[in-house]
């Protein structure tokens, strides 16, 4: 385990998750039922998508050649930026759409544990978070500390949003941590084409 590349993940997805759709799921649920049981579900749902994309990450790894393989992540880290883009400018419907998934979801189940667990399970499929893991995996060979970096990272947006509450929600604007994450992956994507062209 490098724990230099698990903390080198953990501000791309920490910053690539504060924004996402997840985190206003979290927070929404956690008005609902008990917060601790809302966070040991949303966390299990967290490390088993963290689980699939480093697996993914290192599948490609293995069998696609360097080059192509760095091509392919830089060409990812540029559909990243431009899907935070995109998020940017859909960032003020976020907490409605939202609410409108957990009142979905969250209704139709009556344990706590299991509805926060199926909400984030199924909210993360296909998620700008999960390719970036699956995506650092394959950059940095490395499963276990991309792995790590992403769970934690995972883990605290969850802890913010579901006991931080309402009050941190307020200073946390999407629109500027859409930015910020455009910026982070449009440079990830440069330094990959750069990898890939040597």
């Amino acid at each position: 385990m490098n724990l230099a590349i698990s903390l080198s993940v953990f501000p791309i997805i920490f910053f690539g998750e504060l924004p996402d759709k997840t985190m206003f799921a979290s927070l929404a649920m956690s008005t609902r039922g008990r917060p601790r049981a809302v966070f040991l579900g949303v966390a299990l749902a967290f490390t088993l998508h963290v689980i699939l994309a480093v697996t993914v990450g290192s599948i490609l790894f293995r069998f696609i050649p360097h080059r192509v393989l760095e091509a392919i992540v830089a060409a990812l880290f540029f559909g990243g930026a431009a899907l935070a883009i995109r998020e940017l400018r859909e960032s003020d419907e976020l907490p409605e759409r939202e609410s409108e998934i957990v009142n979905e979801e969250f209704g139709a189940h009556r344990k706590t544990f299991g509805a926060a667990f199926l909400v984030i399970f199924l909210a993360e499929w296909g998620d700008l978070t999960q390719l970036l893991t699956a995506n650092l995996a394959a950059h940095y060979h490395n499963a276990i500390s991309v792995g790590l970096g992403a769970i934690v990272a995972l883990w605290s947006v969850a802890a913010i949003a579901i006991f931080g509450g309402r009050s941190l929600a307020k200073y946390l604007h999407p629109k500027a941590l859409h930015l910020i994450m455009a910026v982070a992956l449009t440079v990830l994507a440069v330094l990959a084409t750069v990898a890939a062209i040597r």
